[in-house]
């Protein structure tokens, strides 16, 4: 029996205000890959931080995941500005192939200080069964205060509930969506808790961990071995499919083997094709190590519904990041990625709708801008060349860093 196809939820658009260098940016039509480029200060890393910020917000706490990048919301914040930081995601949920297409959702989220204190000051949630009349929102707090409508399809008819939350730093969406009675509020709950934003360590994933499976890869990669293991015992067909994409990108590997050893702890070893045995991963190379990190990563047999990577470059050929590119884009077919990127070879696989072009406009902030929206770039395009060149060019309106 042929299993059914099913479509990830996708994150289409992305507003952000006030938040550091994003003071007013707007990603529209995001598409399952999307790559971001820029100088440096441009507002790349931080708007990879949107997203491990909304997804600490919903696991940890909205003051932890304040803390953890200052001391107050003034260090968020963006320079001389005033009023809330706001986040705006709007989304579809995942659905089987030839399925109506779920409605667009939309998740606001507005956040200030009360006495040195972060409070959320407006959260609602909302949708729009069709492109005429108002919006209905089936979830709308202003500082810990607001109503809920419970049910799977909400509709005006439905039962508004209005449920107090525990104090004005708590998230309505975090809270609720922990009941099965509110099944729209606790998938975007699980939507945004479940992103998986990676700072993969070549030097982390050298270590000798304790031995155990692992299901899915840590953001700094220093589990991959467990990973590995975990593959090797439930899914071997994946880890061979792993195995060959790393000999096609690097012919002389031959394999990677987990061994445990005496003291409980598990070991990587590399095996060159042309030797007889392997050697310990800490011998192995920055580059072999984070491409197989890569390909661990995209090739998840239970994916995050939205993976974000940050320089993927790092420490790898160039030759061999147009193909990592073209591992990203297979991959979207059970996930989405962000990757932020300052690599031509990286964008030389991919098409103008999939890169955004960041910068620093004449007031400081950040501004994001569609390569397909630039005049020229399509026509040069057909005449043959590719995007990295031109970006190199300084086509892409963004100047030299």
């Amino acid at each position: 029996m042929i299993e059914p196809i099913r479509i990830p939820p996708r994150v289409e658009r992305v507003k952000i205000g006030n938040f550091r260098a994003l003071q007013n940016v707007e990603f529209d039509n995001l598409t399952p890959l999307s790559v971001l480029l820029g100088p440096n200060g441009s507002g790349k890393s931080t708007f990879f931080d949107v997203f491990a910020f909304l997804s600490e917000c919903f696991s940890d706490g909205l003051r932890r995941a304040v803390d953890r990048r200052g001391v107050g919301l003034k260090d968020l914040r963006s320079r001389d500005s005033k009023g809330p930081i706001s986040f705006e995601i709007a989304y579809r949920e995942g659905c089987l192939k030839g399925e109506r297409q779920p409605h667009l959702m939309t998740y606001h989220l507005e956040i200030d200080e009360d006495d040195g204190r972060p409070v959320i000051t407006q959260e609602w949630m909302r949708w729009k069964r069709s492109s005429y009349g108002a919006p209905f929102y089936f979830l709308k707090y202003e500082r810990g205060v607001g109503s809920v409508v419970t049910g799977d399809v909400p509709e005006n008819e439905d039962q508004r509930v209005e449920k107090a939350l525990s104090g004005p730093d708590v998230l309505a969406v975090s809270t609720l969506g922990q009941f099965a009675e509110n099944p729209r509020v606790k998938a975007l709950r699980d939507f945004i808790t479940g992103w998986h934003l990676s700072h993969l360590s070549a030097k982390d994933m050298r270590g000798i961990p304790e031995a155990g499976p692992q299901e899915r890869l840590s953001k700094s990669g220093d589990n991959l071995v467990n990973v590995i293991q975990h593959l090797k015992e439930r899914h071997p067909e994946r880890l061979d499919a792993i195995f060959e994409a790393l000999r096609r990108r690097i012919p002389q590997i031959e394999r990677v083997i987990p061994e445990v050893l005496p003291t409980g702890h598990l070991l990587l070893m590399v095996k060159d094709a042309p030797f007889s045995e392997g050697v310990q991963a800490r011998y192995a190379s920055d580059g072999t190590m984070k491409l197989l990190a890569y390909l661990v990563q995209l090739n998840d047999p239970m994916p995050p519904p939205l993976v974000g990577i940050e320089e993927p470059e790092n420490f790898l050929h160039p030759k061999l990041l147009r193909q990592l590119a073209e591992e990203c884009d297979q991959a979207t077919a059970n996930t989405q990625l962000i990757v932020t990127t300052h690599s031509p070879f990286f964008i030389n696989a991919l098409i103008p709708r999939q890169v955004w072009a960041m910068m620093r406009g004449s007031d400081g902030y950040a501004v994001a801008k569609r390569i397909a929206d630039m005049p020229g770039i399509q026509d040069m395009l057909g005449a043959g060349a590719v995007l990295g060149d031109l970006w190199m060019e300084n086509y892409f309106e963004i100047g030299n860093p």
